[in-house]
């Protein structure tokens, strides 16, 4: 006689008595398989000669050819270079500027302006970068820009904001902060509606002072959240977005404008090089993962809660 095993028969109870969250669960689980597990079999591209008209399956394979072609080529590294470095600026500058925000945020006492203040910051996370990137270019202009038009009236020298390397990075990261700022706090202003009142109240009757409650108080509660997002960001250090650094960059500021992704862009698709592309993706993929476990240790290592 076959004897269920008391595991499987409370997992069917389960699924009976809760099927109808399983069938609301369905449609994700569908999306995952089709577009994010699926197409990891696409992978093996960057070891395959892939020609388009014969597909993945037929294409011949060649090993770690491309790999070596990649580690050999100095515009790849470049590109590393340059995604490091913006993305190491824009953390530097972004993440302890939100983490700032969201405490003054918190501290608005007004529910009406607090939601008028977040829809306002929330809004250029919605804007395209297409029009973004038209805006600065008009705005930003040497001879037209109304900007440098300012500057020259009040008897300075116009600035190359779009044309010179050093004020490119600026322009980027600045353009970055402000279309991110906002948008990043939804996650700390959930973590502060969730510290306990009391502690503000005892502080304030010890005489603590406004400052003083929110170093005390406010940071420590909201510290595992900023480590876990400290983590994330780090684990995205090798990933770049490739709308922004495409429609910002031009022939001028290429030197620093270059990132993996258009890199990326440019070889897969412009010069037709498929495999080469996905051998970079993949690359790119495992420094990911690795900065992430280092990242996760270093904060395991220091008493902290990490991810993983």
């Amino acid at each position: 006689m076959n004897v269920a095993s008391p595991g499987r028969n409370s997992l069917l109870a389960c699924a009976r008595r809760d099927y109808l969250l399983y069938l609301l669960c369905l449609p994700a689980v569908a999306y995952l398989i089709v577009f994010k597990y699926i197409p990891m079999y696409g992978i093996t591209i960057a070891f395959k000669d892939y020609n388009l008209f014969r597909g993945i399956i037929k294409s011949d394979w060649a090993g770690i050819a491309y790999f070596r072609q990649i580690f050999s080529d100095k515009s790849f590294w470049f590109a590393v270079r340059n995604t490091l470095t913006l993305n190491l600026l824009v953390l530097a500058v972004s993440f302890p500027a939100t983490i700032i925000l969201s405490l003054f945020l918190n501290e608005i006492g007004s529910a009406l302006y607090r939601r008028i203040a977040q829809s306002l910051l929330y809004l250029p996370h919605f804007i395209s970068w297409v029009v973004v990137a038209g805006l600065l270019q008009n705005m930003l202009s040497v001879k037209y820009g109304s900007v440098n038009y300012v500057l020259t009236r009040a008897g300075f020298q116009p600035i190359p904001f779009m044309i010179e390397e050093n004020w490119w990075i600026f322009t980027y990261v600045l353009a970055e902060l402000w279309k991110s700022l906002g948008w990043g706090t939804i996650i700390y202003l959930a973590a502060l509606s969730g510290v306990n009142e009391s502690l503000y109240e005892s502080a304030y009757m010890d005489g603590a002072n406004k400052r003083q409650r929110i170093w005390y108080i406010t940071i420590p509660s909201i510290k595992p959240t900023i480590v876990i997002m400290l983590i994330l960001s780090i684990s995205k250090m090798m990933t770049i977005g490739l709308d922004a650094p495409l429609l910002l960059q031009n022939a001028k500021v290429l030197d620093v404008a270059e990132v993996i992704s258009t890199y990326v862009y440019k070889m897969g698709l412009e010069r037709v090089q498929y495999s080469f592309a996905t051998a970079v993706g993949l690359f790119q993929s495992l420094v990911n993962i690795i900065l992430l476990v280092i990242a996760n240790a270093i904060t395991r290592a220091m008493g902290e809660e990490g991810i993983l």
